[in-house]
């Protein structure tokens, strides 16, 4: 069975909102709503959101800088809505850092195939994203962990230890980087039968594996905090391969 696509609508107007979800659902998509950015971060946090379908004019920060720091944050799929049809509008929009951009009034089913249309376009990123899963060797800004070993080694070329629930967490930061996961997900991932009780408070083992990957002081952290909302594992470059083929 085909996974269901989950998707954000991000919009002030409630009706609009809960009347696309339904219709959405029949189209296989999960649909989870926000009705402005406080509540959008909220939901990406909590979700694992393949998509997210945002208004332009919202309450408080509106959607075009909502945009844009989805894309500083990761690499989720953005589709714009807005009742503004200059050229203009949609330049703007895709500047910052929307993948389409469609006009109010529209079409439900032409929604439908916008979204279907993204999902295609960004099927390489997920798809990327699962083989790291598999990968026994992952590359990320100079590091290299070795799964099969459990070892990691630094830029420069030294072994750093790993504890259990330090080498789950980085785990599950390089399967998705630059997602932003909350810390009950953390927490989900991080969770083992050898865990203990220090290792229970996620923002401690967060802490600990951002002091490993902290090489140079002067260098920006790798593992970004996303102030009400959790964290981000920022790396710039993220390659995993079979061991055999090292």
């Amino acid at each position: 069975m085909k996974p269901q696509p989950q998707l954000l609508i991000v919009d002030d107007d409630a009706e609009i909102t809960s009347l696309l979800a339904d219709y959405l659902a029949r189209f296989n998509f999960k649909a989870h709503t926000a009705g402005d950015g406080v509540q959008m971060w909220a939901e990406l946090a909590r979700h694992p959101i393949d998509l997210v379908v945002l208004d332009v004019m919202l309450p408080g920060v509106d959607g075009l800088q909502l945009s844009r720091e989805i894309r500083q944050r990761s690499t989720i799929p953005v589709i714009l809505l807005t009742a503004r049809r200059g050229i203009y509008d949609r330049i703007m929009g895709l500047e910052n850092g929307a993948d389409d951009y469609v006009s109010k009034p529209f079409e439900p089913r032409e929604l439908v195939a916008r979204i279907h249309t993204v999902l295609r376009r960004a099927k390489p990123t997920l798809d990327s994203a699962a083989a790291l899963l598999y990968s026994d060797v992952v590359h990320f800004d100079g590091w290299v962990l070795h799964r099969s070993e459990r070892s990691l080694t630094s830029p420069s070329g030294l072994t750093v230890a790993l504890s259990n629930a330090e080498f789950r967490l980085l785990s599950t930061f390089l399967q998705t980087p630059r997602r932003l996961f909350s810390r009950d997900q953390l927490v989900e991932q991080a969770r083992g039968r050898t865990m203990d009780v220090f290792e229970r408070s996620i923002d401690l083992l967060v802490s600990r594996l951002r002091q490993k990957l902290a090489q140079d002081p002067q260098a920006p952290s790798m593992i970004k905090t996303v102030r009400g909302a959790g964290y981000m594992f920022n790396a710039q470059s993220v390659q995993g391969r079979s061991a055999w083929h090292n």
